[in-house]
């Protein structure tokens, strides 16, 4: 799935190459920190276990890429590729049980936990004037997250499935000014399990189509059945660039 993604990509980038004026890309890196990573699978019989107080988990590298096109100004639709990946090491001071196997107390474990996110949003801006831009809209996700478990055995327990979010975004440049800030989010609950991923970051347009912009970014959400449970909260330190073709 990952290198179809990245061939959607770079197809998009060589075909707005030619595009008309409407077309918008953007480069985001980030550190993350994990304050909550939970997990249990089975979701009914398994041992719960933190990757967060139970392991060590190390700040992790991560990146985004979005590519949209902007219609008579107030209509957007973007595409965006999200990977990531958290790995967490140590040992646990009682047995666990996972995925039918069990890891006795005191057995090095290293879990990994990777959540990749492809997403197709179209957002309406209902108040566009003066430097402020409010929009409104819903994203298509999908996920492809995977939880591994290594130590006296392997075990790897994968999820790919479709979530439909709501979208929202406020952009103010007081005066049209060079700086502003931004607030992105894309949220949506249900009983099964709920996802939010909000941006607030601060902007500096250093030409009319160029943007830099630093801030922070909360990803938080998960699952509970009887097949999975699992709860995260991550934390990024972001900085990103905006182009406009």
């Amino acid at each position: 799935m990952k290198t179809l993604s990245l061939g959607v990509v770079m197809t998009i980038v060589l075909s707005a190459s030619n595009a008309s004026a409407g077309v918008e890309a953007e480069v985001e890196a980030s550190v993350v920190v994990a304050s909550r990573n939970d997990t249990r699978i089975p979701g009914d019989t398994g041992t719960k276990l933190s990757l967060v107080d139970d392991l060590s988990t190390s700040p992790a590298p991560a990146f985004r890429l979005r590519l949209g096109y902007r219609i008579a100004d107030r209509h957007l639709i973007t595409a965006l590729y999200a990977p990531l990946q958290v790995n967490a090491r140590g040992s646990v001071g009682r047995d666990v049980e996972f995925l039918g196997a069990t890891y006795p107390a005191g057995t090095p474990l290293l879990a990994v936990y990777r959540f990749d996110s492809y997403r197709l949003t179209y957002r309406y801006s209902i108040f566009w004037r003066d430097g402020l831009d409010v929009a409104v809209g819903f994203t298509a996700k999908i996920r492809d997250a995977e939880t591994s478990l290594y130590g006296v055995e392997a075990r790897r327990k994968t999820n790919t499935g479709f979530v439909p979010l709501l979208n929202a975004h406020v952009a103010w440049r007081p005066g049209n000014g060079a700086f502003g800030g931004v607030l992105d989010i894309d949220a949506l609950a249900a009983p099964q399990g709920r996802a939010e991923d909000v941006l607030l970051a601060a902007t500096w347009a250093f030409h009319e189509n160029l943007e830099l912009r630093a801030g922070y970014r909360m990803v938080e959400g998960g699952a509970d059945n009887d097949e999975v449970f699992s709860f995260a909260w991550l934390h990024y330190g972001v900085v990103g660039f905006r182009m406009s073709l």
